[in-house]
């Protein structure tokens, strides 16, 4: 039986031959091609779940637990018996223990926006089936995708399909009331009214960063308990805390120290995995470690003009050593994309890990002896922008529950500005953004200030005099 794909490997090469000529190799290519083409046999081998994944994550809120797994492209591939990562496309496993009286609802579009339904990735795998082979998987993808209605004292289990994160993504539930039932029982005089409005509008919300190691992720080697072996680290109180921020290098340097790279100008407290959870959450990715591989990919990436969404971040040193790990968000080019790095402070506050980072924003790709590719980022001269995007990015989420300024960052002008180790100019308010992690979501009205050191305006530092008449007081 000669399967479905055989019309695209006809089509590619009636192509090949119309452009080339070369009709007698092509063909040879095509035969083994459509013989490999018509031998892969449709036998999906069911995983047992969740026993059979790596990396299961849980959490619970009172009556609700919520499991959750990403599958590799290998255990897609087994248990639906397609390659979906063909399609950039990602299965992720969820588990709801619903042990309440409540009827919740699952409001997916909070994973992704652009999530695919069950009917959609079969359609995206047709010329991978026969006919009688796309009906089967079409159905199994339908009966094994979570549901969105959960009933009270119910266990449902499933997929949901989304995009491919390459290296991993945070996966945000959130299960909310029946709007049906809670004003039926409003209308109801033997209900408090008032335990029902609360009911009615609460909102769980769970949360899981899930990496889906390569070997060749950033993060995958941080271990912080060996990091400072060989000392005990100072734990300090509010001013001691402040102090020892504002004694911290104005920047990251070179290897061996001699020249400034770019500012570090970021303070986060919180311990590893609610640093790397509250990223992943506000939309950072992780980032590949540099090697041949990466550095070829990145290359590639650059002359095609392509995204790289886990490019890897070049090395800079602080406290005598490179970044612990690095975060970026990446946009629709390689050449454009948010970044940062973070080394871990050799003291911790109120017990808490402190992390020192640098971040800035790539606005462009130049070419330079001084990097080992020889080419590098360049970087926007504006960085005071980039660190208030990460503020704003976690506030967006409710993950800060203090912030603040502090002295000790590098100050230029923008008539006068600094610069980084490939020569890039930049100009700053010379403050660092300290933030205090919150693990569980807050409103902005819960966020407080730190009140240290006031920080300028991020925008206004780029612009001059002519600006002004865009900013007038209201007259009276």
């Amino acid at each position: 039986m000669i399967r479905p794909c055989a019309k695209i490997i006809y089509e590619r090469m009636y192509k090949t031959i119309m452009s080339t000529g070369h009709i007698k190799l092509i063909l040879l290519f095509a035969t083994f091609a459509l013989g490999a083409c018509a031998t892969i046999p449709y036998e999906p081998k069911r995983l047992a779940l969740p026993d059979e994944l790596s990396g299961v994550q849980s959490s619970t809120i009172d009556d609700v637990t919520v499991l959750a797994s990403i599958l590799t492209d290998e255990q897609a591939n087994k248990h639906f018996g397609v390659d979906i990562g063909t399609r950039n496309l990602q299965a992720i496993w969820l588990g709801i223990h619903n042990a309440s009286h409540s009827h919740l609802w699952f409001i997916r579009n909070h994973l992704d926006p652009d999530l695919y339904t069950p009917d959609e990735v079969a359609l995206l795998m047709k010329d991978e089936l026969d006919g009688a082979e796309f009906d089967t998987f079409r159905q199994s993808l339908r009966n094994e995708s979570i549901r969105v209605s959960l009933e009270p004292k119910t266990i449902s289990q499933g997929f949901i399909f989304a995009p491919k994160h390459e290296g991993g993504r945070y996966v945000d539930i959130r299960l909310t009331g029946d709007a049906y039932d809670a004003d039926s029982k409003l209308s109801s005089t033997t209900v408090d009214i008032n335990e029902q409005a609360i009911n009615r509008l609460r909102e769980l919300r769970f949360g899981f960063a899930i990496p889906l190691p390569d070997g060749e992720l950033d993060h995958e080697r941080l271990v912080t308990s060996n990091i400072y072996t060989e000392k005990e680290l100072r734990d300090l109180d509010i001013n001691d805390f402040r102090k020892a921020i504002e004694q911290l290098p104005c920047c990251a340097t070179n290897a061996d120290a001699e020249n400034n790279a770019d500012p570090l100008n970021v303070v986060i407290v919180g311990k590893a995995t609610d640093l790397l959870n509250s990223l992943t959450r506000s939309g950072w990715s992780f980032t590949h470690r540099i090697n041949l591989k990466s550095v070829s990919r990145l290359i590639g990436s650059t002359l095609q003009g392509e995204a790289y969404p886990v490019a890897p971040v070049s090395k800079l040193y602080v406290f005598n050593r490179k970044q612990d790990f690095a975060m970026q968000r990446a946009r629709r080019s390689i050449a454009q994309r948010n970044h940062m790095r973070f080394w871990l402070a050799p003291f911790t506050y109120k017990g808490q890990q402190v992390w020192v980072g640098q971040i800035s924003r790539d606005i462009g790709i130049k070419l330079t002896p001084k990097s080992p590719t020889l080419t590098t980022h360049i970087i926007d001269p504006q960085v005071d922008l980039a660190r208030e995007y990460l503020l704003h990015s976690l506030l967006a989420e409710g993950l800060v529950a203090k912030f603040g300024f502090a002295k000790g960052s590098t100050m230029a002008m923008r008539s006068k500005p600094a610069f980084n180790l490939t020569d890039d100019p930049y100009f700053s308010d010379g403050m660092r953004l300290v933030i205090i992690l919150s693990p569980h979501p807050l409103p902005l009205n819960k966020v407080h200030s730190l009140q240290w050191e006031r920080s300028s305006a991020p925008v206004a530092e780029g612009q001059t005099k002519e600006s002004m008449k865009n900013q007038r007081l209201i007259e009276p």
